[in-house]
């Protein structure tokens, strides 16, 4: 812009010496070429960007992390969110997408072994601890896990064959010998972390099994009940790593070094999730930490 202004002035000098016409319409042209150049690069050039493909259940604090990370740097991320293997379905199929970032490790296990990420590279972002969510105030009296099996109780869960929330659900059930008691009163499966919560804050069921960020999504619409120590067989965390399709390694690299610098990790701990292993622990001392589960062959009696 100061070039432009300055051309303007050495042009208004210039009429007063030289009055040929010609002169000033020679002049003239090469101001209105060189605006038009000044402008066009001005509409392309483009603010720098990457995308990234989520996993829901890291939503809240991922749209108010890119944000900050953009006031900080200048780089948008474009958040994509829905189920974890969704996510990973549409990047395998569009061969696009920086980042890949599910709602638990298994998914990852999944993404490298598709050859999307480098083995071994994900960071881990916060953690994640299961829990059975009710209605405000427990109507239900919903105390246990095997209250979920209740006549009358209707039970809404994330579908585990691409919702990593969902997976969860079904690991527990197995684990605890309640997949077929329990499995009776699932009435509907979600298709993202996100819509798994929504289910109870819009008052479709009366329980979840779900996260225990979700009370800090939506606050006074669901209480958590904590699942005791031995029902817990794993402890889920939020990974994230670079894809092969990445056009742009670097900037992709220093938002991940963000989500887990202190002003990272801020963001999350504010929306209640756990940012250590210690902390994670003290919900279940003896689950095993990330991992991977796969449905049982009798998961597919229970869909409906």
């Amino acid at each position: 812009m100061k070039f432009v202004l300055y051309f303007i002035a050495s042009l208004l000098r210039r009429s007063y010496i030289f009055a040929s016409p010609k002169f000033l319409l020679l002049n003239l042209l090469v101001f209105l070429i060189t605006i038009s150049c000044f402008v066009g690069c001005s509409i392309n050039q483009k603010s720098p960007e990457i995308a990234a493909f989520c996993g829901a259940a890291s939503k809240p604090a991922m749209e108010e992390a890119a944000k900050l990370f953009q006031q900080k740097t200048g780089v948008s991320v474009l958040l994509n969110f829905g189920g974890s293997g969704t996510m990973l379905s549409q990047m395998k199929l569009t061969k696009q997408g920086d980042l890949y970032i599910p709602g638990s490790p298994d998914y990852m296990v999944m993404a490298e072994r598709d050859g999307i990420v480098e083995p071994g590279n994900a960071q881990k972002i916060a953690y994640l601890i299961p829990t059975i969510v009710v209605q405000p105030g427990n109507p239900q009296n919903i105390l246990e896990l095997a209250d979920l099996g209740k006549s009358g109780v209707e039970l809404g869960i994330g579908n585990p064959e691409t919702v990593c929330l969902g997976l969860y659900a079904v690991e527990i059930l197995e684990r605890n010998k309640l997949l077929d008691v329990v499995g009776k009163n699932i009435v509907t499966y979600a298709e993202s972390c996100e819509k798994t919560a929504t289910l109870l804050a819009l008052k479709s069921v009366d329980a979840i099994i779900g996260w225990d960020v979700f009370p800090s999504w939506n606050p006074g619409t669901m209480d958590n009940i904590y699942l005791k120590h031995e029902q817990i067989p794993r402890i889920a965390y939020i990974p994230a790593a670079i894809s092969k399709f990445s056009k742009d390694d670097v900037m992709a690299q220093q938002f991940l070094e963000f989500l887990v610098s202190k002003d990272g990790q801020k963001i999350f701990s504010k929306w209640g999730y756990l940012s250590s292993e210690i902390e994670a622990r003290k919900f279940a001392p003896d689950a095993q930490i990330g991992g991977e589960y796969k449905l049982p062959s009798t998961y597919s009696t229970l869909v409906r």
